[in-house]
């Protein structure tokens, strides 16, 4: 007799289907059993506001959640920058895989890279934190650019490219990898001039927390996809948005990234950025220390960097602060 499949919940978007399809195959792998998916459609997919005012926390997140609590999926695969950063009730984030890149991508018309774009080029992005940060950079370098805000999936936004509405569009290297898309990237975006969004490129595998044996089995087994460097740095990104008291639409980019000597990981160091989203005003700070050896440790890294910005004046740079 087969065992019976496991179901995993996910969006319905293109980019959800292929991330979930992969975390699929992975976990037939670790438990034997089949997997099956079940799609869900969630607020952020059938709402057409900008994300930044229907609040951008738990947009994608809630309709899965709910479906993981009455028992309908076993788990659910999330996007982890798209997680709020409270972890409610009767769940747990059984793992979180190696992360892909992290970084922000162009896809920009004629090939173009940023720095080459014409004067008063038309740059569009749904999410004030690249705003802030491409603004910041334009302005300390002389380039002259507008950013448009604009909603939709890989699709619809590059479509808005090849159309001609605008000169570039700015997605995530990690869902273009994912479906298939990245050889249209025109330019990757250095960390140094746009810091991505906390937990990018990183996704988080949720189920129920252990109330039954078959829960407790699941979590045991989904543990074999965590990768315990991503969880450090993940935790402490999300950590500072937390201690920012910021939303995931919030114009905060923060990145732990690992230093190593040769093979041995020696320290991480988390860059941390909030801004307004006309770039005129920026906080950027970073650190450096030990690599978090637990969850504490961890949120106590994120949590200090974003005191120090805070005490800079981060607060007033992120308008209507999401409580």
């Amino acid at each position: 007799m087969t065992e019976k499949a496991l179901r995993l919940g996910t969006r319905r978007s293109k980019l959800a289907m292929a991330q979930s399809g992969q975390v699929a195959e992975a976990v037939r792998q670790v438990t034997g059993r089949p997997v099956e998916l079940v799609e869900i459609t969630t607020y952020g997919d059938t709402s057409r506001e900008h994300l930044a005012q229907i609040g951008g926390t738990g947009v994608f997140v809630t309709a899965l959640r709910d479906a993981l609590l009455k028992g309908e999926v076993d788990f659910a695969v999330h996007s982890l920058k798209d997680l709020p950063t409270a972890q409610p009730a009767g769940l747990v984030l059984a793992a979180v895989p190696k992360r892909e890149d992290p970084r922000d991508v162009i896809v920009a018309r004629d090939a173009l890279k940023f720095t080459d774009l014409p004067r008063g080029a038309r740059i569009g992005t749904g999410a004030p934190r690249r705003m802030a940060q491409l603004n910041a950079y334009a302005r300390a370098h002389g380039l002259d650019i507008e950013t448009v805000p604009i909603r939709g999936n890989v699709d619809t936004r590059i479509r808005y490219v090849r159309d001609g509405e605008l000169d570039a569009v700015i997605l995530a290297a990690a869902g273009l990898n994912r479906i298939g898309r990245i050889d249209e990237v025109t330019d990757f975006l250095s960390v140094d001039t746009v810091l991505p969004a906390p937990g990018q490129g990183a996704l988080a595998i949720e189920c129920r927390a252990g109330n039954t044996a078959e829960d407790t089995a699941l979590i045991a087994a989904l543990g074999a996809l965590d990768d315990p460097f991503t969880r450090a740095a993940v935790t402490a990104e999300r950590s500072l948005l937390a201690a920012l008291e910021a939303g995931c639409s919030a114009p905060v980019g923060a990145l732990a990234d690992l230093l190593a000597d040769g093979q041995t990981v020696k320290e991480m160091r988390l860059r941390g950025v909030v801004g307004t989203a006309d770039g005129t005003r920026t906080v950027q700070l970073s650190t450096t220390g030990p690599v978090p050896q637990t969850e504490t440790q961890a949120l106590v890294f994120g949590r200090e960097l974003a005191t120090e910005m805070l005490a800079q004046g981060a607060a007033g740079l992120m308008g209507e602060r999401a409580h």
